[in-house]
């Protein structure tokens, strides 16, 4: 990217605070968060667990409502889930759906936005990508969670989002699939997209264009 080259952030949060309810009183999980990233960097947010990563993940998704703050994604105010197309997650719990192959978890983005002839293409590119071409008929629960975890990012990536929100996308890979998932999310981020993604591996952190911390309910870089 060109240094002179004012690129404009597709995902802004501005003074996003969370708090939850405790016997004790109400926890202040973040307290004012900001950050922008813009189209073809990958950014990467650390944190101790309980730091407040899946907080502001889900709030950067619209999973959850901040308390004050705002989100913006591509250019719009947030004030739901934001069109897959233009930002795609990859959460901590998957949410592949059990009734349906991987392969056709992979192409539900693709079909849901009526992009039906370029399904069998996109699929079949990642799922070779990511090493999975030969579980691409099993199930879910047919596969190690790692596996399914490399379907989910293929879920996420397969429509070519402005935005991909990646929480821990390599928590349950094993040392030969993660180089794989890193090489995608730096594709990812060189074919255009705006990467986030919430890790405590050094090796995630190494690809990053920057790198942030959650630290005292605020996001600081590192």
């Amino acid at each position: 990217m060109n240094s002179s080259t004012v690129v404009e952030a597709v995902l802004v949060a501005r003074g996003l605070t969370r708090a939850f309810a405790h016997a004790d009183g109400p926890v202040e999980v973040l307290r004012g968060v900001d950050l922008e990233v813009v189209p073809g960097e990958v950014v990467t947010v650390s944190g101790r667990s309980g730091s407040g990563k899946s907080a502001l993940f889900a709030l950067l998704c619209g999973f959850d409502k901040p308390d004050s703050g705002s989100v913006e994604v591509c250019g719009q105010v947030m004030t739901g889930a934001p069109e897959w197309g233009d930002c795609a997650v990859l959460p901590q719990a998957l949410g592949l759906a059990q009734e349906l192959t991987l392969a056709e978890n992979v192409a539900l983005p693709l079909r849901l936005s009526g992009r039906r002839d370029v399904v069998h293409e996109r699929v079949t590119e990642l799922f070779a990508e990511l090493g999975i071409s030969r579980l691409a008929d099993r199930y879910p629960g047919e596969v190690s969670y790692g596996q399914q975890q490399r379907a989910a990012l293929a879920r996420a990536i397969v429509g070519r989002p402005r935005v991909l929100l990646a929480d821990e996308p390599t928590a349950h890979l094993d040392h030969g699939s993660v180089a794989a998932v890193l090489a995608l999310l730096r594709r990812t981020a060189q074919d255009g997209a705006a990467v986030l993604v919430a890790t405590h591996h050094d090796e995630v952190h190494a690809i990053a264009d920057r790198r942030l911390a959650l630290a005292d309910g605020r996001v600081v870089p590192v």
